[in-house]
């Protein structure tokens, strides 16, 4: 009867979820061609969906090299080659603007786990030492201790200086050396400033900055500070030739080496009002000592365009200025 195959019909299409207009079959269709139809019409909606999808995708694949491209050519017309190099490891940055490069910071847990350890025994020791010296000993002694000290790092930085192909700048620092070893009385007074001596700050781990280590990993050391992997072979390379190390006695040396720490914090304490209320005080100082080392190797020292704090000499503390016993 008719009436019965239409209600039968009407129930299998209730049963079975409608895909498109297509797949509505005749009533006398058997339910198996049904299903079969029902299956192949899915299959071919999700390999839609895939193509489309990977569609989308290589659609956002074609637009990274634009933006990449786009920083390329922010790049300014005049960077140097190494600048360049430096640019393609960090990210673009520039003498003239003083944009930070971006850090390479893979230790960062621990880094800013022994930056908290370091802020505690600054908080405690060191800056309540440096404020004592500043209140205690008058500026111009505090002049002539700082001056001391420099003196004593000028063989060191004209080693490097030579090492980097810097004769000019290593002349200067062996000349400084001179002239305030002895007009100076040990380094005291700085007459080499008058007598317009560059004072140059190299180290090893500059060195190995201008001989190809560019890319080097950040890492704060225990009372040393910021540094990078880098820098921590450089320090072991300047070690041997550091003039407080080769002073045998410990009740010599060791007074020494604490009063050159204390005043190197003291130096330090212009810089103290620039982390006050750094949302976050670890990037603050890793980017600023990345920034700042990466002009020191790789920037032009004699242009007039780079920012002050790029150019000053503000001081790292040496290998030899920690107390270690020789016994």
């Amino acid at each position: 009867m008719p009436a019965p195959q239409e209600q039968s019909a009407t129930a299998a299409q209730a049963d079975t979820p409608p895909v498109s207009t297509d797949a509505v079959e005749p009533a006398d269709v058997p339910t198996t061609d049904t299903t079969t139809s029902d299956t192949t019409l899915d299959v071919d909606a999700a390999t839609d969906a895939v193509v489309d999808d990977a569609q989308d995708a290589n659609a956002d694949t074609d637009a990274t090299p634009v933006a990449d491209d786009t920083t390329t050519t922010d790049a300014p017309a005049d960077a140097t080659a190494a600048e360049s190099d430096f640019d393609a490891l960090y990210g673009t940055s520039t003498a003239a603007t003083g944009t930070a490069p971006g850090a390479y910071d893979p230790w960062e847990p621990y880094n800013r786990r022994m930056h908290r350890f370091n802020n505690a025994v600054d908080r405690r020791v060191a800056k309540p030492l440096a404020n004592a010296y500043v209140k205690v000993v008058p500026r111009p002694v505090r002049s002539g201790v700082s001056n001391f000290f420099g003196n004593l790092g000028q063989p060191l930085a004209a080693i490097n200086s030579l090492l980097q192909g810097r004769p000019k700048q290593a002349a200067h620092a062996l000349g400084r050396f001179v002239v305030n070893s002895t007009l100076g009385i040990g380094g005291v007074f700085d007459p080499a400033s008058d007598a317009k001596l560059e004072m140059p700050n190299e180290d090893f781990g500059q060195t190995l900055g201008v001989w190809g280590w560019k890319r080097s990993r950040y890492v704060e050391l225990p009372l040393f500070g910021p540094r990078t992997l880098r820098d921590v072979v450089g320090m072991v390379g300047d070690a041997p030739l550091s003039p407080l190390r080769q002073v045998e006695a410990d009740r010599v040396r060791v007074p020494l080496q604490g009063l050159q720490l204390v005043d190197l914090r003291a130096q330090l304490m212009s810089t103290d009002a620039l982390r006050e209320g750094a949302e976050d005080d670890y990037t603050l100082v890793r980017d600023a000592w990345m920034q700042r080392r990466a002009y020191q190797i790789d920037g032009d020292r004699d242009d007039d365009s780079l920012p002050d704090y790029l150019r000053e000499n503000q001081p790292l503390i040496p290998v030899n200025a920690m107390p270690v016993s020789g016994d």
